[in-house]
């Protein structure tokens, strides 16, 4: 079965319901690809994940893993070149100009855990559990799990899931920062996702692209790198005329009115943004 895709004017719903226990392999590896290369186009605004599977036994399942069964007779090559593209694809869903919010339910191993990285905002349920198993498997975890986890949760806390293997629940997940809420139920979940969307929706999607593409460019580097390409992604939103809307309907806009904002130009750190020709200096 494939993913679920569902489109809701400027919201996504992706959810996951395929295979034994939502497993990820090459055929869902190009469908997540293919999602996220064709949502900026749609307009998408807002990207939310999650899953409302469970086994046999009841047991909750966000995502279990990679699909390793794929992968008997594969030579060591091809198993190599199929973890540097999820790597790949998953860094794409990681910098996409939207608000990604991920809901947990259940067993989120391996690829699961790393699959967070994706997100913006992370939501879990009682229910989750989150671990990255691979240092017993004899590797490593080679989705983002080994060079981008530290990002979000510190280094000895990345240091201590990856080396030691072992299991925490929603609890312990919010303590080290993997997550950023628990919500009781799915329903209370999705509402939570819902209004994060709703206040997106009513933001400029370019001063909304910018400020993630600013804020994510910013890891890691030195103070004076961060500062410029913050002073860089305000003068786009600035030389792109979205500041003159948000002057113009200030007030409107405190009073929870919708503004005219322009279609998504998204912003490229790695760019200078030049001002216009006529800018009043």
């Amino acid at each position: 079965m494939s993913l679920s895709i569902t489109h809701d004017g400027a919201l996504t719903l992706l959810e996951f319901d395929h295979g034994k226990a939502n497993e990820m392999g090459s055929a869902r590896l190009d469908e997540l690809d293919a999602l996220g290369r064709g949502l900026v186009e749609r307009g998408t605004r807002v990207l939310i994940s999650f899953s409302r599977r469970a086994s046999r036994k009841g047991t909750p399942i966000y995502i279990a893993g990679a699909d390793v069964t794929e992968r008997v007779g594969w030579t060591d090559a091809q198993v190599a070149a199929h973890v540097r593209r999820q790597r790949e694809v998953l860094a794409r869903l990681r910098r996409l100009p939207l608000f990604h919010v991920t809901l947990v339910n259940g067993v989120a191993l391996g690829w699961g855990t790393e699959f967070l990285i994706t997100a913006d905002y992370r939501v879990a349920l009682p229910t989750a559990r989150f671990g990255l198993p691979e240092t017993g498997l004899g590797i490593i975890p080679g989705a983002g799990g080994s060079s981008e986890l530290w990002a979000l949760v510190g280094l000895p806390q990345a240091l201590r899931l990856g080396m030691t293997g072992e299991q925490i629940g929603a609890d312990e997940a919010l303590r080290i920062g993997l997550i950023q809420e628990v919500c009781a139920d799915h329903d209370r979940a999705m509402q939570r996702a819902r209004a994060l969307a709703g206040r997106v929706a009513r933001r400029s999607p370019t001063a909304v692209a910018a400020f993630k593409a600013a804020a994510l460019a910013a890891v890691g580097i030195p103070a004076a790198e961060r500062a410029e390409i913050e002073a860089r992604a305000y003068e786009h939103c600035l030389f792109g005329g979205e500041a003159a809307v948000g002057r113009a309907h200030f007030k409107a806009i405190l009073g929870g009115e919708p503004a005219p904002w322009g279609p998504l130009e998204p912003f490229d750190p790695s760019t200078s943004s030049d001002p216009p020709a006529d800018t009043e200096r």
